[in-house]
């Protein structure tokens, strides 16, 4: 699979999981991102509100190969 790729680094959210927060991110930028490939995660934390954990918080890089 020969080509040039890009990455963008997006950052997701979730009041339910890490791993819902990644789809999340996914599920939006393909919207507006076509030929996306593979993604990783760069950093995970997380938002607490009243002593309970309110949000979960994940970036990513997302790689997708340029068209010509």
């Amino acid at each position: 699979m020969p080509g040039i790729y890009k990455k963008v680094e997006l950052v997701g959210t979730s009041p339910v999981s890490f791993a819902e927060a990644v789809k999340a991110a996914v599920e939006e930028a393909s919207k507006t991102v076509r030929h996306m490939d593979w993604f990783e995660v760069v950093e995970q934390r997380g938002r607490v509100h009243d002593g309970k954990v309110a949000e979960f918080q994940v970036t990513i890089r997302v790689g997708f190969k340029l068209e010509r």
